[in-house]
């Protein structure tokens, strides 16, 4: 059954609910009408044969040999035997009519016995008698006088048919009313089990961009509308996270460009008011294009900020080894390593290929901030050291401690030098200052990996970094193409 789609959902349910018990209570009818039926049947072949047994002994032979009925036996002139019934008697061996009850009105029950008629007990069959009235009789074998006779009772099938007729008809007249009743239940019922979903529909459209925090109410987690709930409010959370992530980036672009900007434009200007020499032109470019790069690393810091707010724990993931991932970042910084004369030591304390499941090339990128950020606040000719320690579980973990030798964390910022556009004194002299994002973006990327990066506190010398991952159980796979190769510390 295919409604039209313009129809409501409570509207389909009461008309599917209908179409189901109108079917089962036609089936019902159905078969109440075949059991009525049977047992009307059984009953009636009952009360022939109990009243073959009764005329057995009503039988007898008058002085003229012929037979006849009884008619003291009751009491009351419409209590005697066959007063609605039908009898006829045949002599067994030539088949001649001894007896025919008056209600036959001179018909035969059956021109000839049948072969074995009543010999094997009481016989039944329908008959249609001379005038078209059908009957339902019962033959049976009688010893009498020394004879044998054939008793043929019947009854009449035309009340019968009626009686089951009308009952038939009151069966069908119950099932049409019966579905009005039911439609007019199955609609409350609808009515009362959706109203959740209306109260929902209400609560769903009161919420806008502007009140993204509200939730649906579940009143029961388990059933199907405080599921479909669930999975709504889950969504409105995505949601509200989108926008809210979408809001702080439009506000850190906002605060990280407008200063470069004003920069540029209050140098070219100033350049541009009157006849300068060359070199003024050069050096004022020479502002213009430090600015310039300044603001595009902070552009692509933002970026890839909200990239890695944007991938959920589980997209792109991958096993591999962490060591492997971090020498392939110290060889990228090895220019800077060498250019800065800073020595990398490296200790490997348990097991040194530990695989660790997470997005590589973001992971590259964290690690790119954080040995970025321990060079620029090394000082020249220092060592850094990079420790890798496997810690029992469960779970088991693999840890990354950068150790440098720079000015180190002011005590309470440990914290602190996470935030975004979070800047420290203390940078190698010629080092360019950052846009306090490297850090933010590595805690961001390495926790989204289900990791912790934290920097320790009471260090003598220099600051110490620790990243700690859970070890993967899979096997590792092949190194994914690096689509980011850079990162802002």
């Amino acid at each position: 059954m295919t409604l039209p789609r313009t129809t409501t959902l409570r509207t389909r349910l009461t008309v599917y609910y209908v179409a189901v018990l109108a079917v089962l209570l036609l089936v019902y009818a159905c078969l109440v009408f075949a059991l009525q039926y049977e047992a009307l049947t059984r009953q009636m072949v009952h009360d022939e044969v109990q009243d073959v047994i009764t005329v057995e002994g009503l039988l007898y032979f008058d002085t003229h040999s012929q037979l006849q009925v009884q008619q003291n036996y009751y009491s009351r002139p419409q209590s005697h035997l066959l007063v609605d019934r039908l009898m006829e008697v045949l002599d067994a061996s030539t088949g001649a009519v001894l007896y025919r009850s008056p209600t036959l009105n001179g018909m035969s029950m059956g021109d000839r016995l049948a072969p074995s008629e009543g010999v094997l007990g009481f016989n039944q069959r329908r008959f249609e008698l001379a005038d078209g009235t059908k009957i339902f009789m019962v033959s049976h074998i009688h010893q009498m006088a020394g004879r044998t006779v054939v008793i043929r009772l019947g009854y009449r099938l035309d009340s019968f048919r009626s009686y089951m007729g009308r009952f038939l008809l009151l069966l069908l007249l119950a099932v049409p009313l019966a579905l009005a009743l039911a439609a007019a239940a199955g609609q409350s019922i609808a009515r009362s089990a959706l109203k959740p979903l209306d109260q929902m529909n209400t609560s769903a459209e009161s919420i806008t961009a502007h009140n993204l925090h509200d939730r649906l109410d579940v009143a029961n987690p388990n059933d199907e509308l405080g599921q479909m709930a669930t999975a709504f409010n889950n969504l409105l959370q995505r949601l509200e996270q989108a926008f809210f992530q979408l809001h702080r980036f439009t506000a850190d672009a906002a605060h990280e460009l407008r200063t470069p900007l004003a920069i540029v434009r209050a140098t070219s200007e100033v350049a541009l008011q009157e006849q300068r020499s060359a070199d003024e032109y050069r050096n004022a470019l020479s502002s213009v294009l430090e600015e310039a790069v300044r603001l595009n690393a902070t552009i692509d810091s933002l970026l890839l900020l909200a990239r890695a707010e944007s991938t959920q724990p589980g997209e792109q993931q991958t096993v591999f080894p962490i060591k492997l991932l971090v020498d392939e970042v110290l060889s990228f910084l090895e220019i800077l390593l060498e250019e800065r004369d800073i020595r990398v030591v490296e200790k490997v304390e348990g097991v040194e290929s530990a695989n660790v499941l997470g997005d590589r090339s973001l992971l590259r990128v964290a690690f790119l901030n954080v040995l970025h950020n321990a060079i620029k606040f090394s000082p020249p000719q220092s060592v850094l050291v990079i420790s890798y320690t496997n810690l029992e579980g469960p779970p088991s973990s693999q840890c990354i401690t950068v150790q440098d030798q720079g000015p180190g964390i002011t005590p309470g910022e440990e914290e602190r030098v996470f935030d975004r556009f979070f800047t420290r004194t203390g940078t190698a002299a010629g080092s360019p200052p950052g846009a306090g994002l490297g850090l933010a973006i590595a805690r961001l990327v390495i926790e989204r990996a289900g990791g912790s990066i934290r920097f320790e506190t009471n260090v003598e010398v220099g600051a110490r970094c620790v990243v700690c991952f859970p070890v993967a159980t899979l096997d590792p796979s092949e190194p994914a193409p690096f689509a980011l190769n850079s990162g802002t510390a």
